[in-house]
């Protein structure tokens, strides 16, 4: 398995300036460089605590470009629908350029629907705008003289510049909730999967889904599959719950805030998300931990949690999210340290030992990040651009 680090900044100048913010985050990054880390997260989101102070993931990872030295870089994700494909094109190709060919992108659904009236971008046929951005700007980093005539958009013999470092350009991941067609469709596409645990059953079967449509599709490539979640590990699982939950409920309290305006919303292409906040508002710090969606606890504990989430998700990786609540400094830095120091090499030595084991098919506790409506009746995913 793979692992890394994973930003979802949810800080306002109220708790958090955002240099001191940018300052501990980029000590995380130099961290996990150092430590043997292997991908580096940032996601995309605008206008409220709730993400808003990485408004460009491609312009922080080009800052982690710039002090690290082999750590790859993910969005996590970027939002098509707000961007036009070649300005979008054109800065991966430079972020790609920038970390010497490090670059991975993560696309997602926009889903809060602030973003949406501040854009003026109808959420209604969103979808359609989704994959329609990012099948120009594929074809903008892998093809030149490209011309598009869409109803979003439309431009003619157009060569970006730079041109991709990686070939035939950096790779893609889409992230994806619950709609089996999604997933159905991120396989056909070829791209990876990224999915984000969220406190609810989650049916494997669609994973399953992705990595059958993958190999339909593509069977000389390979299906890849990501999650994010929370992370915290201190010398006690007392000490990590101490840690942790203060800033754990922040995060939600954060988050349901974002998801205020789903409260009267109504979407076509979001027929599940209205009342989204009202069913984050029930969820604590300790539902996320009972329910193995956030990962809290000494080494031995965090590594058993590991552990049962990879029998029942059978993941290729995770990125672990370690800012939430604001949570940083010394504390957030030595649960890196404890992970890349005493848990990993737990996780690396069973993967050695363990016989190969088969994707599994029945259900896991970890749904997606964007794509499909999460149901009324459990937590909700962060949808849009969090996995």
């Amino acid at each position: 398995m793979r692992f890394g680090v994973s930003f979802l900044p949810d800080s306002s100048p109220e708790t958090k300036s955002p240099a001191d913010y940018y300052r501990e985050v980029l000590d995380l990054c130099r961290l996990a460089d150092e430590s043997g880390l292997d991908y580096v997260k940032m996601t995309e989101h605008y206008l409220h605590p709730y993400g808003g102070y990485c408004p460009s993931p491609l312009t922080f990872l080009a800052a982690v470009a710039a002090q690290t030295r082999r750590i790859r870089l993910i969005t996590g994700c970027a939002l098509p629908v707000f961007h036009h494909p070649v300005k979008l094109a054109s800065y991966i190709a430079m972020v790609d350029a920038i970390s010497g060919g490090r670059l991975e992108v993560g696309f997602a659904r926009a889903y809060l629907p602030h973003e949406f009236q501040t854009f003026q971008v109808p959420m209604d046929g969103s979808r359609q705008r989704f994959e329609a951005t990012i099948g120009a700007v594929h074809r903008l980093l892998t093809e030149e003289r490209v011309t598009e005539d869409t109803p979003y958009f439309a431009f003619r013999d157009a060569t970006v510049l730079p041109r991709p470092t990686q070939a035939p350009r950096p790779p893609f991941w889409i992230a994806a909730v619950q709609t089996p067609e999604s997933f159905d469709r991120i396989g056909r596409f070829g791209h990876g999967l990224l999915i984000t645990p969220t406190g609810r059953e989650f049916d494997t079967t669609l994973t399953a889904r992705y990595r059958a449509s993958f190999a339909s599709h593509h069977p000389d490539g390979t299906p890849r599959v990501m999650a994010s979640l929370p992370l915290l590990v201190a010398e006690t699982d007392q000490k990590a719950r101490e840690l942790a939950d203060p800033h754990l409920n922040e995060y939600l309290r954060v988050w349901a805030s974002a998801l205020d305006t789903w409260d009267e919303t109504v979407s076509t292409d979001y027929a599940q998300y209205t009342g989204l906040g009202h069913v984050v508002r029930t969820l604590t710090a300790r539902d996320l931990r009972a329910t193995g969606t956030a990962f809290v606890g000494s080494p031995e504990h965090v590594a058993d949690q590991i552990g049962r989430f990879q029998e029942r998700a059978g993941v290729d990786g995770i990125l672990w999210q370690v800012d939430f609540g604001g949570f940083g400094g010394t504390d957030a830095l030595r649960s890196v340290e404890l992970f890349a120091d005493r848990v990993r090499p737990q996780l690396d030595a069973l993967a050695t030992t363990a016989p190969t084991a088969t994707a599994p098919t029945a259900t896991a506790t970890a749904p997606t990040a964007t794509a499909a409506a999460p149901t009324a009746t459990a937590a909700a995913p962060t949808a849009g651009a969090d996995a």
